[in-house]
């Protein structure tokens, strides 16, 4: 396999089978009919191994990664999110490394005239890698993200150890509903007969009843995050010692992550029926490789990059930019402060606007992509909220390449996982 043949296989299921998130709407394909028929082909490789599902609006990738990270101290443990940011095996880990490119190479390359006779997406796709990945590295237990929902999604023939589920806010409501009782609904089909289900945030109460409801109906312990840590036990300690600790994953967003996490460590011990040494949970939760959550792409100016791009997430992200910025500037007096933002068209930017810091100069960008929002279209939006900045017609790297900013600035670039996948390009290359 040369790198070249790679990619064609890879270029075949980007351009054959649109994913959602270049895509949007016309990819989502709800139900897991297509995913059955897959699974059975391939050998039921998803029941080769234990698992954790993970559902939620925000906060399911870092949930994912820190249990992932956590139970690699005593298991060869897979890993299954998306989307992708720089490399499409980021997707698919075990024991934090990619899949090699020659089982893509070899998979795609066995199954891609079956796939286009089934009629499978592109997540469906992935979801099949995955697990028959997973199934031949023989791993003990796989985390395993939800891609959209939860009920109907691929992700679904799973029956797992443990259900998580992070939060609910408004997103994808074309898909999932107009309420948040609707959403939580579809991302509660993830509760499984008689199997624990950890709620990271409660939410409100109609959120709350939808959960205890589906739970009672299922004979499925649930147990809430919030409520759970403050017993002591296992979990507090867990979570205190997390707490404690410096992480890779950083943002104000994490502490609610780190309650549901330490909470399923709880679980996953009387399940698991093995001990699991506190300190060393620790030291391996804190080290987990994902990238985009509040992370540092430089010091000088100092340029910082989050995935949050829902209101539900810049309801915490925005006031911690804010707070950045300013003790930023105290730091470093006449410093300015800057917004790289783009959106997708399908968000709800009049919800989102409601978080964001006004005192910032907007630099308004596409990322690639079908369902990015045009800059000019953002910029003219932005500006009728009160913002101040201008469009930017470049591309996302482009526009780094040339921008100005002195030493003691400060910069944001979020709005998309677009938008921080392309400026991570950018800074991994220059």
């Amino acid at each position: 396999m040369t790198q070249q043949e790679y990619q064609q296989e890879i270029d075949f299921i980007f351009n054959r089978f649109p994913s959602y998130q270049s895509a949007g709407k016309v990819a989502y394909k709800p139900g897991i009919g297509t995913m059955e028929a897959l699974d059975k082909l391939l050998g039921h490789p998803h029941r080769r191994f234990r698992s954790i599902h993970v559902a939620g609006t925000n906060g399911k990738g870092s949930t994912s990664h820190m249990l992932a990270a956590a139970l690699q101290k005593s298991y060869r443990v897979g890993l299954y999110t998306s989307p992708h940011l720089v490399d499409f095996r980021e997707r698919i880990k075990v024991d934090g490394k990619m899949v090699p490119q020659e089982f893509v190479y070899g998979f795609l390359r066995e199954y891609k005239e079956t796939f286009v006779e089934l009629g499978a997406s592109f997540f469906e796709i992935t979801t099949a890698l995955a697990f028959a990945y997973f199934a031949e590295r023989e791993v003990d237990i796989a985390v395993i993200e939800c891609g959209l929902g939860g009920r109907l999604d691929s992700t679904n023939i799973i029956t797992p150890e443990l259900a998580i589920i992070t939060n609910i806010g408004l997103d994808h409501c074309e898909h999932l509903g107009f309420s948040l009782g609707e959403i939580a609904a579809e991302k509660a089909g993830i509760i499984k007969p008689g199997v624990p289900v950890v709620i990271g945030e409660k939410g409100c109460s109609e959120v709350e009843r939808v959960f205890r409801e589906k739970a009672a109906q299922a004979g499925a312990p649930i147990l809430f995050a919030e409520e759970e840590v403050v017993k002591g036990g296992l979990s507090g300690r867990i979570y205190e010692e997390l707490l404690g600790r410096e992480m890779d994953l950083k943002g104000a967003c994490q502490q609610k992550n780190i309650k549901g996490v330490s909470v399923a460590l709880q679980v996953l011990q009387g399940k698991l029926e093995v001990d699991f040494p506190i300190d060393n949970i620790c030291r391996a939760a804190h080290i987990t490789g994902l990238r985009g959550r509040w992370e540092t792409l430089c010091r000088e100016p100092l340029v910082v990059c989050d995935t949050g791009h829902n209101a539900h997430g810049f309801k915490v992200l925005g006031p911690q930019v804010e707070r950045s910025a300013k003790e930023r500037m105290k730091l470093y007096p006449g410093a300015e402060f800057h917004m790289v933002f783009g959106v997708v068209a399908d968000k709800d930017l009049a919800a989102i606007v409601d978080y964001l810091p006004k005192e910032a100069h907007y630099h308004f960008v596409k990322a690639r992509g079908t369902r990015a929002l045009p800059a000019d279209v953002l910029a003219e939006k932005m500006v009728g909220y009160g913002f101040k900045g201008e469009a930017v017609g470049e591309s996302i790297g482009e526009f780094l390449k040339s921008f100005s900013a002195k030493a003691g600035d400060f910069v944001f670039i979020g709005g998309s996982t677009f938008v921080v996948a392309e400026a991570i390009e950018y800074f991994c290359v220059h």
